[in-house]
This record gives structure tokens, C-alpha cells and sequence, in this order.
């Protein structure tokens, strides 16, 4: 975790925060609807703790998460990668949409392998 560049940590941070405002919103539009909030709920959370593991690998500041919630965590993070590929597969060459994901993938990738290294230790 340590050979990555700041380039990358903060388009890493920002495709995160991106993420969890986009899902904040749903999250908000779903439940004035009375949708079942479930699913969304459980990826928030995992968006959550993934940048705080890239906060804690990179800018040293202290974790608070159970062994169980990165465990979960990294499943839902490692759960989206699919759709994500599928998604970046589906997108135009140079379109910002592809950078976008692009960005989102190499996060949710860095996220996973930071609790990955919390879990082994």
C-alpha cells in the first residue's frame, strides 16, 4: 500500500466520496418513497469503511472497525467490482464515464487489499 502514488490516493478519495454522495442521494430518494432500503444501506456502510481503511493505510489515522465489519465490508466492495468491470466494458474509450470507473475500480480495489492486510495482522 505504501508504493502508491499521491495521483492515485486522491483520485482514490475522491471516487469514494463520490460514491457515497451519489449514494446518500438514493438512499434519500428511496426511503421518501418507502423502497426497501436494505441492500443500499449495507453498501453505504461498506463505502464508508473502505475510505476510512485508505485513510487509515495512507494518512495513518486511527481505525474503530470489528474484525466482522471489514469482513463484510471488503465482501460488498469486492461484491461491486464485477459490476463495475461490466460497466467499464460497456463505456466509450475517453468518455469521462469510463475515467469515472476506471477510478472507482482501482479504489474499491485498494480499499479491499488495505482490510485485507488489517484482517491479517
Amino acid at each position: 500500500m505504501e508504493n502508491v502514488s499521491t495521483e492515485v490516493k486522491m483520485e482514490s478519495f475522491q471516487a469514494f466520496q463520490s460514491t457515497i454522495r451519489k449514494s446518500e442521494n438514493a438512499l434519500a430518494n428511496m426511503s421518501q418513497k418507502g423502497s426497501n432500503t436494505t441492500l443500499l444501506d449495507k453498501r453505504l456502510n461498506a463505502l464508508y469503511i473502505g475510505l476510512a481503511m485508505l485513510e487509515t493505510a495512507w494518512n495513518h489515522k486511527p481505525g474503530h472497525y470489528t474484525e466482522e465489519d471489514l469482513t463484510e465490508a471488503r465482501n460488498v466492495l469486492a461484491g461491486l467490482l464485477p459490476l463495475l468491470d461490466n460497466m467499464y466494458g460497456k463505456s466509450k474509450t475517453g468518455s469521462p464515464q469510463k475515467t469515472l470507473i476506471e477510478r472507482r475500480i482501482k479504489a474499491f480495489e485498494l480499499a479491499v487489499q488495505a482490510m485485507d492486510d488489517v484482517v491479517k495482522k
